[in-house]
């Protein structure tokens, strides 16, 4: 059966600390961004739903230790609450960041909607506590706020904490490997985890399966997938807020893609992290773009 789409603009940039030379993080442009290089026409959804995201700001919030974290957590209950509003039953919902931190709103909805996984596809694992962030910033930390570590202010919104359990996720390519500490927390956590390298080993698309199984045997109410840019290798896409040199490339990202956006139970996807400021003339978003459209719009092949 084929599913209506819908489109979801959450521009928020709370969850990023603006570099020195940034007025702020160009990632709430993305949206329209992708619009000007033709991804809502080609898309063509049913509806386009959009939530305006506040002024940025670089406050550090005292109890939670996390920046912006009062902002961060008002948007997440509005976001939540819009797309509870918007979601029609065997509907397939794209969601356009901003950044990273909109995982949050639409974790929160998925929690009230029942009990889902989460394919996490990107270049940090983002689940560190914020004493090991070197910026405080939400966006490199919401894979640890949607499974409860950290401050309660995040982690139990509504008091509906953890909106993801650990061992529904898998959290694949990840290139910051380097580092024992940050990679330890994952590690030693119940996730999924795959490192880019132990990602090429497993298979992309046999990656993909496993998770797919996983999510019948445990008989979920779905799963949705996070996709930040920043997993792809640098030379593909450097329009990030932090580069990492190796990543995968757009054959492996349909590889592992292509089966998660055919199963039915797939809730959506989100796409972060993209910063038209760092790509003026479209030369990284263009190919991107091309690659997502042919995925969505052959998912029900």
């Amino acid at each position: 059966m084929k599913r209506d789409i819908n489109i979801f603009e959450f521009p928020l940039n709370l969850g990023l600390k603006k570099k020195e030379h940034e007025t702020e993080p160009g990632v709430r442009k993305l949206p329209d961004w992708l619009r000007k290089f033709d991804f809502h026409q080609e898309i063509n959804p049913q509806h386009i739903f959009r939530l305006e995201a506040p002024d940025y700001s670089m406050e550090l919030d005292q109890e939670s230790g996390v920046l912006n974290a009062d902002g961060i957590v008002e948007y997440a209950q509005k976001q939540a609450d819009f797309i509870l509003k918007n979601n029609k039953e065997d509907s397939f919902n794209i969601m356009l960041g901003g950044d990273c931190s909109i995982l949050i709103g639409t974790a929160l909805a998925l929690k009230k909607l029942g009990n889902f996984g989460l394919f996490y596809l990107d270049g940090h694992t983002d689940f560190i506590p914020v004493h090991l962030s070197e910026t405080a910033a939400a966006a490199g930390l919401d894979l640890a706020i949607v499974t409860g570590m950290g401050h309660e202010k995040l982690t139990n919104i509504q008091g509906l904490k953890p909106y993801f359990l650990e061992e529904n996720i898998f959290c694949a390519g990840n290139a910051e490997t380097h580092d024992k500490e940050y990679v330890g927390q994952i590690i030693n956590s119940d996730i999924h985890y795959f490192d880019v390298y132990e990602l090429r080993k497993n298979g992309f698309e046999k990656t993909a399966e496993d998770f797919l199984k996983m999510v019948s045997s445990k008989a979920l109410d779905g799963f949705f997938i996070h996709l930040d840019v920043d997993v792809l290798k640098d030379e593909l896409m450097p329009a990030v807020d932090s580069r990492m040199e190796d990543g995968i490339d757009y054959e492996n990202l349909r590889e592992i893609l292509k089966p998660l956006l055919h199963s039915p139970l797939c809730f959506g996807i989100q796409i972060t992290v993209l910063d038209p400021d760092y790509d003026e003339n479209g030369t990284y978003t263009k190919p991107f773009v091309k690659n997502l459209i042919q995925l969505i719009k052959n998912k029900e092949d």
